[in-house]
């Protein structure tokens, strides 16, 4: 009949409003449970008519099928949806300072690094973050001086995001050289029992703190070695080097294996780069050996060819650090304490970014394939001296100096091997290279 027609049509219109409606709430990058399937029959229950007990029963069958066919499906948690509308005309903004991109800059040591920088004067601070909003809000709070910085979306975990995020910096610096890059962001899950993915399908301490940066490097080194002495520096750890007590007496150490995860091409199913079981404290500190290696070779591959200084740092135990976040509680209260007063490697968060920042500002960091510490480099527990500051650990005071890395992280096979695996993981195509070395390279790989 008619009116059965239009109960229909009804019923079916209001399916596709909420299912559209409940579909761009689940897709939303803080979605957790929204509720589809009751919207979606929420929606149907409001418009339908009442039937008779029949018609009212089928209707009834139809949205338990229809709210059981919701709930059971699994949608995918992405980290990255859209890329950012460009911004333009920073040539203006920027002037005669020095641009300079800090990863991972809203909170921590890239926040403090980045402050750091842009209230010398010197400098124009891109702030590369995950959350646009959250880094304008912290920039503001910090007294980061008006004008002396932007902020772009940049999520490490989606390669597509890096891509973007280098398209839009050259629309919004226009023609000039990129002068420093800071790669700083990191996460770190020692808690997790099962890894966390990237949206390429990546372990995410690996994706984020390695690869992410090696593609974004990569993509960069063409327009720096246009800039007047560049400098490119990859923040490094003593969890990485096992010839330090954070290091080498610390459980688990970093230790890459035979790289068959890595070779494998490092996506899921794969957990660990040595192809093992998942070990998160282990996934941070392998990760940080590859950043190191990295440095080294990106000097020794790029240093004389385009003039860049590359180096790594290692800028104290930083115990406030949100990369603690996963810990307990009561580990984010003892931690700080216990490296202040025990080991001495501890250093607050301000004095760890003004180090960051010293490796770009400081004639003296203009050397490059350098793993600069502080303070000792943490190779044993602090000895407390005269004036009441421990010394030898790493911690807080001391004078910059050359630190020397662990066996491990100077092997320049596993180095190159970890190039290699890594130019493939992430796609890197010829197009994408530093023209100063992508014809050698990729005869050398039979690409």
């Amino acid at each position: 009949s008619k009116e059965a027609t239009m109960v229909r049509l009804s019923a079916t219109f209001a399916a596709i409003a909420a299912l559209a409606v409940s579909s761009c709430e689940a897709f939303s990058p803080n979605a957790q449970n929204n509720g589809i399937a009751s919207k979606a029959a929420s929606a149907f229950g409001g418009i339908l008519p009442a039937k008779a007990e029949g018609q009212q029963s089928s209707q009834s069958q139809s949205l338990t099928e229809m709210s059981a066919m919701l709930t059971q499906t699994e949608l995918p948690e992405k980290l990255y949806f859209n890329m950012e509308s460009p911004k333009v005309l920073g040539g203006l903004k920027i002037g005669t300072r020095e641009l300079v991109v800090v990863t991972g800059a809203s909170s921590g040591l890239g926040l403090n690094a980045a402050a750091t920088l842009a209230k010398t004067g010197r400098y124009f601070v891109v702030m590369a973050c995950r959350d646009v909003e959250k880094a304008k809000k912290v920039a503001k709070e910090n007294g980061f001086p008006d004008g002396s910085y932007t902020v772009m979306k940049l999520e490490l975990g989606n390669l597509q995001s890096v891509r973007d995020f280098v398209q839009n910096l050259k629309a919004f610096k226009s023609a000039r050289p990129l002068n420093h890059l800071i790669c700083n962001a990191a996460v770190y899950k020692p808690k997790d029992p099962n890894p966390a993915w990237t949206d390429d399908g990546f372990e995410m301490s690996m994706g984020v703190n390695h690869l992410g940066h090696f593609l974004l490097v990569n993509l960069l080194l063409d327009d720096m070695k246009k800039a007047k002495n560049a400098r490119c520096v990859i923040v490094g750890s003593i969890t990485g080097n096992t010839n330090t007590v954070g290091g080498g007496l610390v459980y688990p150490r970093a230790d890459l294996g035979d790289l068959s995860g890595l070779a494998s091409g490092g996506k899921k199913p794969v957990e660990m780069v040595d192809g093992k079981g998942f070990f998160g404290a282990k996934a941070y500190k392998d990760s940080k050996v590859c950043n190191m290696m990295t440095v080294s070779e990106l000097h020794r591959r790029y240093h004389e060819k385009t003039g860049i200084t590359f180096a790594s740092m290692y800028p104290g135990c930083i115990a406030e650090t949100a990369l603690f976040r996963e810990k307990r509680p009561w580990f984010r209260k003892a931690f700080p304490w216990f490296m202040k007063y025990v080991t001495g490697g501890y250093v607050g968060e301000e004095e760890a970014g003004e180090r960051l920042a010293q490796c770009i500002d400081d004639p003296k960091c203009a050397k490059s394939g350098v793993y600069w510490s502080w303070n000792g480099g943490a190779k044993t527990v602090g000895r407390w001296s005269e004036d009441g500051k421990p010394r030898g650990a790493g911690g807080s005071g001391g004078e910059i100096f050359e630190n020397e890395q662990s066996d491990a992280v100077r092997d320049r096979e596993d180095a190159e091997k970890v190039w290699e695996y890594s130019v493939k993981a992430v796609g890197l195509t010829e197009k994408d290279m530093c023209k100063d070395f992508a014809d050698e390279y990729l005869q050398k790989m039979g690409v």
